[in-house]
């Protein structure tokens, strides 16, 4: 029996030799093509696997996938596995929902499924997770392997009805992996009983702080933003571009049911006496990372989808009723106040025939003062969109609130003309960012053994106005990258609000001051956030 056994061990210990007689590059090949959670299984058998894997994980990775099928538990498993069908270890998790899904669901199947990637594929805890409720999707449709954009439609057959609703599911995930940041989900609270605010000083020093714990700057690499649709979120962005460098790029949805989960675990979105009105995904750079990590950058491009039109205004009597502003304006030559029927006039006698129903905004430029806590009060300037209701012999009636009396605005218009030229802008920039590979012509969607700087990955937020019906044509959003990148991983949504930190200078208008005037939420635009990765410098 001992020389039996004796065999038998001798056997298994000849079998794993000649595993690690493989050799490393062999390994590393080997491993590269492994599943998710393979691949995480595979680092924890020995110290030299753990190595080799690694390196297979030294570049950053963005992977993305949208699934139709309309039951909620299938769309997801057919999504996670799409992203999951090679190695990657996430380091945050967006998902997407159509406003017919449940959203508690859709988070529930979504939480459990990455808790089993954290217990079965020991990916670590804290995995942060936002799941939103979108207006669209764009992105890669596993089932056809083709490139999709895709806005839902409500219509009065369809609302209330199960059976319709059920039909028509959709989800679209994201999930990144960026060695060299640490990501952390910061929740932006409003107290509920006692005084009524929005806790922005808190929600910015809290991204502080989660910042300054791995990064020397105390401004993050980027945000990327989900905010409620009930909330104004343009003071919360006034305060963010104060607070934070010029770098630190802001992104996201500006209108949108949500629920998250934070890198700590925590699921809870309230605290005591609180709610949520926004979260936020930060970026921060990790200054102690390795030396064989590169640096992952971040690209932020904006194609405008409106217009200015007519004079500008200058607000004179400003009344402000729950989530509307009534006001009348004056402007230059012209004696006395304008009332909301006499500025529509002139807006219109201009527009003539160009365009026909289009959206009507006033963009206007407001100067505050800005400043978190007891710092220093800084005052800035800040170009924000409130689309017109409408106007009678009395006021010009607006939405949302925040006018004050002596603020400029002008009239913008959505034009599907100006939005295909601002697209072509865009894809001209995103070329300068296209360089050559050392690794063939052949675009992968990950920079593995490659040299050179590369755009390894993009998301979308664009404006539910825009899309077939404002273009009159298929794919034009997504155009800009994907004729740069092809093969490259992007997705993205549809949004109510589309969020991207920007300047006036994007809409070709100069400032009478000559002050830079800040914009941070937009109409009819998309914003493209594009990521690339530079190799660290050869090491001697």
């Amino acid at each position: 029996m001992s020389k039996a056994k004796d065999k038998s061990g001798s056997r298994i210990q000849n079998n794993m030799a000649s595993i690690d007689d493989l050799g490393d590059d062999l390994m590393q090949n080997i491993l590269s093509r492994s599943p998710a959670l393979s691949f995480a299984s595979a680092a924890c058998v020995s110290r030299s696997w753990s190595s080799v894997c690694h390196r297979v994980l030294s570049v950053p990775k963005l992977r993305s996938a949208v699934s139709f099928n309309p039951t909620l538990e299938n769309a997801v498993n057919e999504v996670m596995d799409k992203v999951l069908h090679e190695p990657i270890r996430p380091h945050f998790v967006m998902v997407s929902i159509g406003p017919y899904v449940c959203l508690q669901a859709a988070f529930q199947l979504i939480a459990k499924d990455v808790n089993f990637w954290q217990i079965e594929g020991k990916f670590g805890s804290g995995i942060p997770i936002i799941v939103n409720v979108c207006e669209g999707v764009i992105g890669k449709d596993v089932l056809t392997d083709q490139f999709v954009e895709f806005q839902w439609e409500i219509t009065e057959e369809e609302d209330g009805s199960a059976e319709l609703l059920e039909s028509k599911g959709g989800i679209s995930l994201t999930i990144g992996f960026l060695p060299g940041l640490k990501v952390h989900i910061i929740p932006l609270l409003f107290k509920i009983k006692g005084p009524q605010g929005i806790l922005i000083d808190d929600f910015v020093m809290d991204i502080r702080e989660a910042t300054s714990t791995v990064s020397s700057p105390a401004s993050p690499a980027g945000i990327i933003l989900f905010s409620d649709r009930e909330t104004d979120i343009n003071p919360v962005l006034q305060t963010l571009e104060y607070a934070f460098s010029k770098d630190t790029f802001i992104v996201g949805d500006g209108g949108c049911q949500f629920l998250y989960r934070s890198d700590s675990g925590n699921t809870i979105t309230n605290r005591p006496n609180s709610g949520c009105a926004a979260v936020a995904l930060v970026f921060a750079r990790d200054a102690d990372k390795p030396l064989d990590i590169g640096e992952t950058k971040f690209h932020v491009r904006l194609s405008t989808g409106v217009s200015p039109i007519g004079p500008t205004y200058r607000a004179a009597s400003v009344k402000c009723r729950k989530s509307s502003t009534w006001l009348t304006a004056s402007r230059e030559t012209v004696r006395g106040h304008l009332d909301g029927q006499a500025i529509l006039e002139e807006i219109y006698d201009e527009l003539g025939n160009r365009i026909q129903y289009p959206a009507f905004y006033i963009g206007v430029t407001k100067r505050r003062k800005c400043s978190v806590g007891m710092e220093s009060v800084r005052r800035m300037q800040f170009l924000e969109f409130h689309e017109v209701r409408g106007g009678d012999e009395e006021y010009l009636i607006v939405n949302s609130v925040g006018i004050k009396t002596g603020d400029s605005f002008r009239f913008y218009i959505s034009d599907s003309g100006a939005a295909l030229s601002s697209c072509t802008k865009v894809s001209n920039n995103l070329g300068h960012l296209k360089l050559d590979r050392d690794c063939g012509n052949n675009h992968m969607s990950d920079v593995d053994h490659c040299d050179k700087s590369n755009v390894f990955g993009g998301i979308i937020f664009t404006c539910c106005g825009r899309g077939d019906s404002f273009f009159g044509l298929p794919g034009i959003d997504s155009s800009p990258f994907l004729k740069n990148f092809p093969g490259v991983a992007f997705g993205g949504t549809y949004c109510a609000g589309e969020i991207c930190r920007g300047d006036l200078n994007l809409y070709e208008q100069d400032n009478e001051e000559g002050d830079l005037v800040h914009c941070g939420q937009h109409v009819y635009s998309a914003a493209y956030l594009v990521m690339s990765y530079s190799p660290p410098p050869p090491q001697h």
